[in-house]
């Protein structure tokens, strides 16, 4: 009876200093076992992302491209066509802002499931090249916290959206702090603009916090260009 009193004790032991451990680095960085299971995600992401990249277009959108000498109209034509071809969960681009380390694969869709893999796409919004405000959610805490540091982007900073069809460069224009049920946030302006949100602050729900950046450059890349 000591002894197995004695094994319980040390179970719980362990235990609760797995607990502490793991609430510490959360507190620190990022949920542990959540963030394991992004980077195996992040890694299956990024092979069906150079599949995407190399993947050869359709006779039909070749032919249509061809007859399409504005780089802006080719531009718009081959997201539709990404927008077809992609499921909700599929890779679709890879997003960087230097000033923060972010370098991530963004995956359409913004349900749970989708956002376990990385930032998601707004179904709703366009896609890059095409006209309106491209929206991008992403994890603070859980899941790779890839946004953790969206707070810390200034005025000027540079992101980038490298999707299969062409490379878009944002300049940061502000940061706000919003309530969940602020939609306006992802509506059409008279330019083009690029926003990512996240809850806030970290660890709470209760807000949005919404980063807005300005498109500044955009190249055609693979058959758009």
């Amino acid at each position: 009876m000591r002894r197995a009193l004695r094994a319980i004790s040390v179970v719980l032991i362990v235990a609760g200093a797995l607990a502490l451990v793991d609430g510490a680095l959360t507190l620190l960085w990022e949920e542990p076992v959540s963030s394991l299971y992004a980077r195996v995600q992040q890694e299956k992401l990024d092979g069906q992302l150079a599949e995407l990249e190399h993947a050869e277009s359709t006779p039909l959108e070749r032919r249509a491209l061809a007859q399409l000498p504005d780089p802006r109209r080719r531009l718009s034509f081959s997201a539709r066509a990404l927008g077809r071809r992609t499921d909700e969960g599929d890779a679709i681009g890879r997003l960087r802002a230097d000033a923060i380390g972010l370098d991530t694969v963004v995956v359409e869709g913004t349900g749970s499931s989708d956002l376990r893999k990385g930032p998601g796409h707004y179904p709703d919004a366009p896609l890059p090249g095409r006209r309106g405000t491209v929206a991008i959610a992403g994890h603070r805490t859980t899941y790779g916290a890839p946004f953790r540091n969206v707070d810390d982007l200034d005025p000027g900073d540079g992101i980038e959206l490298a999707m299969p069809y062409g490379r878009f460069v944002y300049r940061v224009e502000r940061t706000r702090i919003v309530p969940p049920t602020a939609l306006w946030v992802t509506r059409r302006v008279a330019y083009d603009r690029l926003v990512l949100t996240a809850c806030h602050p970290l660890y709470s729900a209760a807000q949005r916090i919404v980063v807005f950046a300005r498109l500044v450059r955009a190249t055609p890349r693979g058959a758009a260009a």
